[in-house]
This record gives C-alpha cells, structure tokens and sequence, in this order.
C-alpha cells in the first residue's frame, strides 16, 4: 500500500503557525510514502518565505515532489521574474521543475504549468501533453498514475472557468487516452474530487485547498487530502481523504472520503 500527502497554496508568508504545527503531527502520524506540494507554496517568492518552507518540508521525514505556483515567481522583481524567474525556487526545491517520483505503487509526474510572463493564468504546452502521455503510457499495471499541476483542469462552479488550466482540454483527453488516473492541483483554495466526462478512459480532478494560509475562502477551512492506494480491503480503488483543520481541535481531521476506482487493462 502507498500513501501519498496532497498539500497544497502554502503561501508561506500568510502561514498560521498552529496549522503548520498541526499539519507536521498529522504526516508524522500518517507516515506517507510521498508528499506532493502542487504549487504557490510562498506568498512572494522572497528567499525568506522559500526558507521557511525548507523548513517546513525537512519536519516530514519523507520524499517530498513540488511546483512551483505562481506565487513562486517574483512578482515585483521584474528583472528576476524575466531573467531568472525560479531561482530562488530551485534553490530550495532543485533544478528539476517538473520531477517524477515511481515505486512499485506510483507513478507521479509534475508538470511545471507557471509562465514568467503571466500573472497567475497557468498553461500546458502541447509538448508537455506529449511528455506525460509518453511517460505514463509506459507505466506498470499496479502503479497508479498521478499528473500534479497547479491550476485546475476542471472546476465545480462556472464562475471559477477563468481559473481553468490553459490547454486543459487537450491535456485531459490525452491524458486520459494514455492511463493516466489523477490530476492533482490547487491554486483556487478550493478541496474537491471531480469524476471528468467523456474521456477515454476514466480520470478525476483531485484539488486541494490552501494547507496553512490564512489565505482561506469563506466558510472553506485550511484542508489537504491523503491518497490511500493498494489497500488489501480495497483491491483496485484509490481511497482519497479529505483533511480539514479543526481549530477547536488544533488538528486535521478527516472530513470526507471518497473512493474511484482506476481502469485497467
């Protein structure tokens, strides 16, 4: 069985220290396989806020994938954003801006989706559609297979469409053709699971919310989610958790479950 740790829009900089510390007992206790940061993990990219998600990140005790979001482009550095837009990124997080993390169990590829020349909007090339579909179409039947992206790809309420991935539609119907399983993102602060229609093959949209911010939507408290593969009692299904913070607890508790159930063969 592989566990894997969604967190996402840490905006370091707007963090709430009690909902980092409840955040670092929870993947203590849970002892995932893989962390995956999908994006934004500092507010503006200052060498100060990327130290502190060091920081954060070396508490885990375990592998850890990251992209970076827009946030993580200087924003009023313009000769830093246009020049060298990730460098104080890859001084923290590596060279690699879209890293692949296999195991027996997984196969997880980040797609880095910023653009030094727009604010927020994010976009997927058409050669990093190839890139995924050529890489997951040589995965191994037990793995299963998960794109990290920072914007959505899909996207509960219309009046959130402007959010939308640039080049989604193209992404998930390769995607999707090839064997991918799940899409992981963030960027809105909005924790959902969404089934996507008419694809080749079956393919959910899995978001989280902001992880520590105090950067939350009204009434949408800090949440991250955990991914429960090849459980013995579940054979085939990806059991995906929803953990939100109770700040009556100082905790994340876990709030909703949802199960999908990858195609194979």
């Amino acid at each position: 069985m592989s566990v894997v740790l969604h967190v996402s829009d840490t905006h370091f900089g707007t963090e709430q220290t009690p909902v980092v510390q409840a955040l670092t007992r929870l993947a203590q206790q849970q002892q995932p396989d893989l962390i995956v940061l999908s994006g934004d993990i500092t507010q503006r990219a200052l060498p100060s806020q990327f130290q502190a998600a060091f920081c954060f990140v070396q508490q885990l005790y375990a592998p850890v994938l990251a992209i970076a979001g827009n946030h993580d482009i200087p924003l009023f550095d313009l000769w830093a954003r246009l020049r060298r837009p990730y460098a104080r990124y890859t001084d923290v997080f590596g060279a690699d801006l879209e890293p692949v993390y296999t195991s027996p169990d997984l196969m997880v590829v980040g797609v880095n989706t910023t653009r030094a020349w727009r604010h927020k909007n994010g976009e997927v090339s058409l050669a990093q559609v190839d890139r995924v579909a050529r890489m997951v179409a040589e995965a191994k039947p037990d793995q299963l297979r998960i794109v990290v992206v920072h914007q959505p790809v899909a996207v509960p309420f219309p009046a959130e469409a402007p959010n939308l991935l640039r080049g989604h539609r193209l992404a998930i119907d390769r995607w999707s053709a090839a064997g991918v399983d799940l899409v992981l993102g963030g960027h809105i602060h909005l924790p959902y699971v969404m089934a996507l229609p008419r694809l080749a093959r079956p393919l959910w949209a899995v978001q989280a919310g902001t992880a520590v911010s105090r950067r939350v939507r009204p009434g949408v408290p800090n949440s991250v989610n955990l991914l429960r593969w090849g459980l013995a009692s579940r054979p085939g299904c990806c059991v995906i958790e929803q953990w939100d913070f109770s700040a009556a607890e100082a905790a994340f508790v876990c709030v909703k479950l949802t199960d999908v159930w990858p195609a194979r063969g």
